[in-house]
């Protein structure tokens, strides 16, 4: 399998509440690096591809360890490039039965913030490239983040390169003047493979359909065929789309599943209960790696999407924002193997 996939994006430096206590509640923060490409590219790395991560760093103490830490997963850093003053941050409490988890973001003038386009040279950059990877968040950020997410795509497709993009709508995040369905549908127009959740679609490509939403705790597999059949048609570049679905009764306890249209046949994968939630923090990133590990390893759309949605059902057991998920523990869930009994 020649070739790497490479993701672009910001990542930040995650602050968390311990357990389920209010920010501050008690003197301590848990420090540890997130972002939904770079949580891609670890992912990608536990399982055995080689990958790249691709972003703006400062040169100072916490971009080191930032980069350290990546290298440590398998991840490959030498396309980091460095500059600006400051690293991301966001502020994480845990929620609890009906008290649902708060995010808040500190991520003004971080570095990818005042980066120019300039400063990616994309052709280089994607030098033996198979696959990039991109998400909604970077273009997001600033209008050069859109500017430079869009360069990024164009040149992957002129290269040949196979190009994902999880929609993965941030309303907190677009704050510049445009809304995500004035900039989303360009790059979209450039992706083979669109992921998305319930909601993302909607919020930013602008596409919805007639029939009524589907409530909290149900999830109706037709909808989910015409939304994903009614994004193909408006997007034919798109060779798939999936959907991943969750099903919230508390902040705890959640059903995971997910969905697929290659548009000839629409596929539903497994329902999983997932109970005693960990974090679930990054599960849609560990759903796009599995799925791009899936088909990046030549297995059917049913199975890669299988395999997508047991990783990031496995990805609610594992604290912080990146799934520390084997192969062999997927497939093992895969085949039926989620009874929890410890593998001796």
């Amino acid at each position: 399998m020649n070739g790497r996939v490479v993701t672009f994006g910001e990542i930040m430096l995650r602050l968390k509440s311990p357990g389920h206590e209010r920010l501050l509640q008690s003197p301590s923060l848990e420090a540890t690096f997130g972002g939904g490409e770079a949580n891609v590219a670890v992912s990608l790395a536990q399982f055995g591809l080689e990958a790249a991560f691709i972003t703006m760093l400062p040169v100072n103490a916490i971009g080191e360890a930032c980069i350290d830490f990546l290298r440590g997963k398998g991840v490959d850093t030498t396309l980091i490039q460095r500059g600006g003053s400051r690293m991301g941050l966001y502020f994480l409490e845990a929620g609890a039965n009906q008290r649902s988890s708060k995010v808040i973001y500190d991520r003004e003038h971080s570095a990818i913030m005042q980066s120019s386009p300039q400063a990616f040279d994309w052709d280089r950059l994607l030098q033996g490239a198979a696959w990039l990877h991109i998400t909604g968040i970077t273009p997001a950020l600033s209008p050069n983040t859109a500017e430079i997410a869009l360069a990024a795509m164009t040149a992957a497709r002129k290269r040949g390169v196979t190009v994902s993009c999880d929609y993965n709508y941030r309303k907190n995040l677009w704050k510049y003047g445009k809304k995500a369905p004035e900039v989303m549908p360009e790059l979209v127009r450039l992706a083979d493979v669109g992921i998305a959740n319930e909601e993302d679609c909607q919020l930013a490509l602008g596409i919805d359909i007639e029939q009524p939403a589907v409530h909290a705790g149900q999830v109706d597999a037709a909808r989910y065929q015409l939304l994903c059949e009614k994004v193909l048609s408006t997007f034919p570049n798109l060779r798939v789309q999936a959907i991943t679905l969750r099903e919230s009764f508390s902040a705890d306890r959640n059903a995971w599943s997910a969905c697929l249209h290659n548009g000839r046949a629409f596929m539903l994968a497994t329902r999983y209960e997932v109970t005693d939630i960990v974090d679930r923090v990054g599960a849609g990133d560990a759903f796009a790696a599995g799925l791009i590990y899936g088909l990046r390893t030549k297995m059917s759309d049913s199975e890669a999407l299988e395999f997508a949605t047991a990783a990031s059902c496995l990805k609610h057991s594992i604290p912080g924002d990146m799934n520390f998920c084997s192969v062999e523990e997927v497939k093992q869930l895969v085949a039926g193997g989620g009874s929890g009994r410890i593998q001796r």
